[in-house]
C-alpha cells in the first residue's frame, strides 16, 4: 500500500438511491463497506467523513425559509445517521468501527477527541467521523480536510460519481477536459467545483494531497490506496 493512514470523504448522496441519491440504499452501503473492509484488512488506518445530502442539505433547506444555522445542524444530524448505517455495514465484514461526532450524542456515538480517534486508528478500527466540524456554515469537505490534518492522514481520498476533476460538467459539456493533476492554486483560480475554497485552502496549508476518483467502480478505493494512477491528484506541484 502507498498509504498507511487515509481519510475517505463520502458524500451523503453516495449512500443514497442510485438514481436520485436520496435516502439510504442498503446495496450501495454494502458495496462501499466491502471496499473499505478490503483496505482496512491490509493494515491501512482508515478514517471516513460522510456527508448528509441524501437526507438534508442545510444550504438548500435554508432557501425555503429556515434559518441557515438551524438547517445546517439538521444536516449534521443526517451525517450521523449515515455514519451509523455505514458503521453497521462495515462491522458485518468482521471489522471494528467507532462512530465519532462533533456533536455530543453519547447514546449513539463518541464525541470526537483527537487522541481517542488516533488510538482507535492504531488499533485497526475504522473511524467514522460525523457531525461535520460541529459548526454551521462549514461543509463536510472542510470537515474532511480538518480531520485529515488533525489525524495526520497522508492523503484525503475524495470519492465522487465521476472519474476525476473536469474543466466543466462532463454530462453537459462533451468537450470538458479531465485533469490528471492540479495544484491547489489552480483549483482555486479556476473555481473548479471539486471542494469548497476553505477545504482546498486547509489542504494547501497542511500540504495534504487530495485524490478525486470514481467511487462506483468496484475496487477503486483499494486501487487508489495502492497508488494506482486513478482520477485527479491535487497537490502543491503537478
Amino acid at each position: 500500500m502507498s498509504y498507511q493512514r487515509v481519510l475517505l470523504k463520502l458524500s451523503g448522496e453516495a449512500l443514497g438511491d442510485p438514481e436520485r441519491g436520496h435516502g439510504i440504499d442498503p446495496g450501495t452501503v454494502g458495496s462501499i463497506a466491502r471496499q473499505v473492509a478490503r483496505v482496512a484488512r491490509q493494515g491501512v488506518e482508515t478514517a471516513i467523513v460522510v456527508g448528509g445530502g441524501n437526507i438534508l442539505r442545510g444550504a438548500t433547506f435554508s432557501q425555503g425559509g429556515a434559518h441557515r444555522a438551524s438547517a445546517d445542524y439538521m444536516g449534521m444530524l443526517g451525517t450521523v445517521i449515515n455514519a451509523l448505517a455505514l458503521s453497521n455495514a462495515i462491522e458485518e465484514h468482521g471489522l471494528e468501527t467507532r462512530v465519532m461526532t462533533a456533536l455530543e450524542i453519547r447514546q449513539v456515538a463518541e464525541p470526537f477527541v483527537r487522541r481517542r480517534a488516533l488510538a482507535h486508528l492504531e488499533k485497526g478500527r475504522v473511524v467514522l467521523l460525523a457531525g461535520g466540524t460541529g459548526n454551521p456554515f462549514f461543509t463536510t469537505d472542510t470537515a474532511a480536510a480538518l480531520r485529515a490534518a488533525e489525524l495526520g492522514c497522508e492523503v484525503l481520498l475524495k470519492a465522487t460519481k465521476v472519474d476525476g476533476v473536469y474543466s466543466a460538467d462532463p454530462k453537459k459539456d462533451k468537450k470538458a477536459e479531465r485533469y490528471v493533476a492540479l495544484t491547489y492554486m489552480q483549483v482555486l483560480e479556476r473555481r473548479l467545483k471539486v471542494m469548497d475554497g476553505t477545504a482546498i485552502t486547509l489542504c494547501m496549508e497542511n500540504r495534504l494531497p487530495v485524490v478525486v476518483f470514481d467511487l462506483f467502480v468496484e475496487g477503486n478505493i483499494e486501487r487508489v490506496v495502492k497508488g494506482e494512477p486513478l482520477g485527479t491528484t491535487i497537490r502543491s506541484e503537478t
